[in-house]
């Protein structure tokens, strides 16, 4: 892949999944948020799809809110972390989402929640997810949009201004919703639909949610991230600088998540 694709190391992508797959249950409310609201979706589409792929599967929340919609008979899981995949039920695989290993027309149906925020080339990989979809077949995903965890990000950055006089990068740059259903047509779909919601969650300080991104493997993984770990005073000021400024009357603190939703089909067969 072109350097000029390289925003994420994806060799710490793996490595966050590994060290989060044996407490991930503890912290991934936000996946099940996530399935639920895809596979609610599905009822109201008249198709069936025997054969699905789960794409970024983790522990394989996904699978287990598709029982008995829209007559799903095989659903592949498949994730980069072997340690994290290896605790979903059925059909798993080990795969780079950037690298699809699958036949051409192999899946009725594919699935992401909340994992092709970390890839490289999306472009490139829809272009991949459409060769696996059979022809009429649907993908749907779910990703972080722009405005998540901007309190996080405003904390980070007010800290280092304020303690080393400059800025490093902490939070991912998230997908521009409005750009969301052009990269659709890019890949080749046919009907992109693309919509947003903000969801706040409010947590209890702002260690908790650090605490939560750590635990379900979504901390840093940025190429040009800092290495060698943050120091304790930027650390300390910017949990300060977040309970200050994003702290609600009972004084827990708000979360952004801009939960943004992209659906197209493949064209049919000629």
């Amino acid at each position: 892949m072109s350097a000029a694709y390289m925003i994420f190391d994806r060799k710490a992508v793996r490595h966050h999944r590994d060290r989060a797959a044996r407490t991930i249950s503890h912290s991934d409310f936000l996946y099940h948020e996530g399935a639920q609201r895809l596979a609610e979706r599905l009822p109201d589409i008249k198709r069936h799809f025997p054969m699905v792929l789960d794409l970024g599967a983790h522990h394989g929340i996904m699978a287990s809110y598709l029982r008995g919609l829209n007559g799903i008979e095989h659903v592949v899981q498949a994730d980069l972390s072997a340690a994290m995949v290896t605790q979903a039920r059925g059909m798993r695989v080990v795969a780079d989402e950037e690298w699809l290993p699958f036949a051409e027309g192999s899946f009725d149906l594919v699935l992401s929640v909340f994992s092709l925020q970390w890839i490289n080339d999306l472009a490139g990989s829809l272009i991949q997810i459409n060769r696996v979809l059979k022809a009429g077949g649907l993908f749907v995903m779910m990703v972080l949009g722009g405005e998540s965890l901007k309190e996080l990000r405003t904390s980070f950055e007010q800290a280092e201004l304020t303690i080393k006089g400059g800025m490093s990068p902490h939070i991912s740059p998230f997908i521009d919703a409005r750009e969301a259903g052009s990269l659709l047509q890019r890949a080749g779909f046919t009907m992109p639909v693309t919509d947003s919601e903000i969801l706040n969650i409010h947590y209890e300080n702002p260690m908790k949610l650090l605490d939560d991104l750590r635990g379900s493997g979504e901390t840093n993984a940025l190429l040009n991230r800092q290495k060698g770990g943050m120091r304790r005073s930027v650390l300390y000021e910017a949990m300060e600088y977040y309970q200050t400024h994003f702290a609600h009357s009972d004084g827990r603190v708000n979360a952004t998540c801009e939960l943004v939703t992209m659906t197209g089909w493949k064209a049919d067969a000629p």
